[in-house]
């Protein structure tokens, strides 16, 4: 029954605003978590363009130490610790556990795939209550590429017993979204607050503010493509 939908997992299904206390602790500002995320997300794609591979949470300490060293902030063991502990303990978004329900009572295939290690995301959807509601969670670890160069998704169609045009990569980041749909995936964007698309990228098949309507717009869209009414 149509696509196998594969799901990214921080900011798309868990809210990284439990981080933020702290943030606030550390920096005096709860608003560095953005910072941080970001400079993570940039350090990943450097190394994985230039061909080098550290594990996502290299990336994440990696990327805490520069964002103290621009603050002027001394960052201590402690500090660390606590940032790398806090990721594994993030909350899903209100409205994901439901989605998740709905599509999955529907009969479609559910998978996770992450720049996070298969322990870490597992730990994740453990905590948050959703890892039951995944066939498979897949870290792109296994590839020793990270999203969104295409082996993730490639590996993912691999595992998963479908061509890479059977998979629908939902995420809330343009980047990931841009990488799967240049793998050969479809793709379904999950606008959440300060997420936007990139104007430049083909526009995903899907969009919607939250996964409650990303999944029924997935619904409707599997259903109208199955020939169903």
């Amino acid at each position: 029954m149509g696509r196998v939908q594969v799901f990214d997992v921080n900011e798309t299904l868990l809210g990284l605003g439990a981080m933020d206390p702290h943030f606030r602790r550390i920096f005096g500002d709860p608003g560095v978590r953005v910072t941080w995320f970001t400079q993570m997300i940039s350090s990943a794609l450097v190394a994985t363009v230039t061909g080098a591979y550290r594990q996502f949470g290299a990336h994440a300490m990696a990327a805490l130490e520069m964002t103290a060293s621009q603050a002027g902030v001394e960052l201590t063991d402690d500090d660390k610790q606590a940032v790398a502990t806090q990721l594994r303990r993030l909350p899903a978004h209100p409205e994901v556990a439901g989605a998740l329900r709905r599509l999955g009572d529907a009969g479609l295939r559910l998978a996770a795939l992450t720049n996070s290690t298969e322990e870490v995301a597992r730990a994740q959807l453990e905590h948050a209550g959703l890892i039951d509601a995944f066939e498979l969670v897949l870290s792109a670890d296994t590839v020793r590429r990270l999203k969104p160069a295409p082996e993730p998704y490639r590996m993912a169609a691999e595992r998963l017993g479908v061509p890479v045009g059977e998979v629908r990569l939902i995420a809330a980041h343009a980047w990931d979204v841009a990488g799967a749909a240049r793998a050969g995936c479809a793709t379904a964007f999950v606008a959440r607050p300060g997420k936007v698309l990139d104007p430049l990228v083909e526009r995903p098949e899907i969009v919607g503010p939250d996964l409650a309507e990303v999944a029924e717009a997935i619904l409707a869209a599997d259903s109208d493509s199955d020939g169903r009414p």
